[in-house]
């Protein structure tokens, strides 16, 4: 697995495993040994996906030492307070079985984001978490939280896909020195990706699969990204991404796929919102 180094100098697989929507404790324990079994080395969870429990049981009968291990969990919006963000991350390390996160992170610029945030830089200087970032922040909610806090996030976590490709918020990041990281690489199969004549045509050339095109597409321009599935052959076939690269040529093509807007929802909207905020 290609690594990146993040701002504070941790040192980051690329290439990760989610969690979301893998709400089946059986199930997600198992997908996520598989994952680590195949070689994925880092493992995406939040407290929203109320699946924390059964990511620590997989990753306390992996068998990998933790050292070894980059683990991911999220600040739900609710909790997204001063106070209730110390003991939301207490929670979710015990729901981990855990005694550090590799990373922390604000799942959505929604509540009291500066107090949170507050919270999460002195968890940060106790040593039980190694880097501290955030999720679905655009460029204005961003600068507005690097001008008025002490610690630069580490990584913005964002919807990043072939038809939303985010080109202006990858420069923005990149300029701040922010790790983009991709969530829903695939779209959550709303878009019809994997049958997207493009991208098609791209892995027959490479004789490869659709999701392995487009993991591939992501990684070569710097962006992490946290594939989910609950088959393990699906899990094995997005890790065998290291070995090829996509020519300049396939690389634009692909970039002609953007659509510029969310296939999910609208985060500006006030229904949204509010539910992103609720308990």
């Amino acid at each position: 697995m290609q690594t990146v180094i993040l701002n504070n100098g941790v040192e980051m697989p690329l290439l990760g495993f989610g969690t979301f929507q893998v709400t089946d404790a059986a199930e997600c324990t198992k997908s996520v040994l598989d994952a680590i079994n195949t070689g994925y080395r880092l493992i995406d969870t939040a407290a929203f996906y109320k699946n924390e429990e059964a990511v620590g049981d997989a990753i306390a009968t992996s068998g990998v030492a933790r050292k070894d291990l980059f683990v991911t969990t999220k600040l739900w919006g609710a909790d997204t307070t001063y106070d209730k963000a110390k003991k939301a991350f207490d929670t979710s390390l015990k729901k981990l079985k855990l005694d550090y996160l590799d990373l922390y992170l604000i799942h959505w610029p929604v509540n009291d984001v500066f107090g949170a945030w507050r919270a999460m830089e002195e968890i940060y200087k106790e040593g039980r978490v190694n880097a501290i970032g955030v999720c679905n922040f655009l460029p204005a909610d961003m600068m507005n939280l690097v001008l008025h806090n002490e610690i630069v996030p580490a990584l913005n976590q964002i919807e990043t896909h072939v038809n939303y490709q985010r080109k202006k918020d990858h420069a923005f990041l990149k300029e701040l020195n922010i790790q983009h990281q991709s969530w829903s690489p695939f779209g959550q199969g709303k878009t019809g990706v994997f049958e997207n004549e493009t991208i098609l045509t791209i892995a027959a050339k490479y004789n490869r699969k659709p999701g392995q095109i487009i993991l591939r597409w992501l990684l070569q321009q710097d962006i992490a990204v946290i594939p989910k599935s609950v088959r393990a052959e699906r899990i094995a076939e997005n890790a065998q991404v290291f070995d090829f690269e996509l020519l300049d040529e396939d690389m634009q093509l692909i970039n002609t796929l953007d659509e510029g807007k969310s296939a999910l929802f609208d985060q500006r909207d006030p229904e949204q919102i509010k539910r992103l905020s609720a308990g």
